[in-house]
């Protein structure tokens, strides 16, 4: 599916550096990236790689552990999609927030109806970990991941002195491209991944074809794309889809 914007004086072509490329995203569903890139003139061909769906347990660890949210000091969620599971039990409790990314952070917001405590200027798990605040007298900590998270993060709280408790919120799926959607995507000037998963979604639905530039939003990104045979052109050095666009455009569009 292509996304594309009206042509109004706010997408004037020097407003629109993008303009005339293919750009590729695997998100489960278009957003705000995707509006981003057309917005800046991309042709932009949504290739859904991954779904999400509850944990295998049909989330019921989940639901137990949200029915105790009030004996938490501090809830942390990692995506968007763990934000939209986990934050409307927070509502009327006071638990202080943590995420990683400020779509994220835009989400919880939006549930809690209060902003986010804790929200690290970079895209990224291990800034989370810097950012939190002393731990003091071993706080209880809620960690809501899904089900391919890397437990580190988990492990560098708990060293930080926080109580970690690590639960599923959802499950990341594989969802195997069309034959169309495929070859789509391979005829593109670029693909973006905004995630670790959505990089080893490509290499397994795909292979290690790609288009010829690949643009990661950050070095973890970047590392499982690379572990699983990617070569990649350029890793946003602002860890934010704003960032991520800014680096598509930066190494797509030569300089003046």
């Amino acid at each position: 599916m292509s996304v594309s914007m009206p042509a109004d004086a706010s997408t004037r072509p020097s407003a629109r550096p993008l303009r005339g490329r293919t750009i590729v995203t695997t998100r489960e569903r278009p957003g705000v990236l995707d509006s981003r890139l057309a917005r800046a003139g991309a042709d932009v061909v949504h290739v859904p790689l991954i779904e999400t769906a509850d944990p295998v347990d049909g989330g019921r660890e989940l639901g137990e552990v949200l029915d105790h949210i009030a004996s938490f000091d501090w809830v942390v969620v990692t995506s968007p999609v763990g934000a939209e599971r986990v934050m409307p039990s927070v509502c009327g409790h006071d638990v202080r927030i943590a995420t990683v990314g400020t779509r994220t952070a835009e989400v919880a917001t939006r549930l809690t109806g209060r902003a986010v405590d804790v929200v690290p200027t970079r895209q990224l798990a291990v800034e989370l970990v810097a950012a939190m605040p002393n731990a003091g007298d071993t706080p209880r900590l809620l960690l809501a991941v899904a089900d391919r998270a890397d437990p580190a993060t988990a492990t560098a709280l708990a060293d930080r002195g926080y109580d970690v408790t690590l639960v599923t919120a959802y499950r990341t799926l594989l969802r195997a491209p069309t034959a169309p959607q495929r070859r789509a995507a391979l005829a593109a000037d670029a693909v973006v991944f905004a995630s670790g998963s959505a990089a080893a979604s490509w290499v397994d639905a795909i292979g290690t074809d790609a288009p010829p530039t690949v643009v990661s939003i950050g070095p973890s990104t970047t590392a499982v794309a690379t572990e699983r045979g990617l070569q990649v052109t350029a890793t946003a050095t602002d860890h934010s889809i704003d960032g991520l666009v800014a680096q598509v455009i930066h190494t797509l569009v030569p300089p003046p």
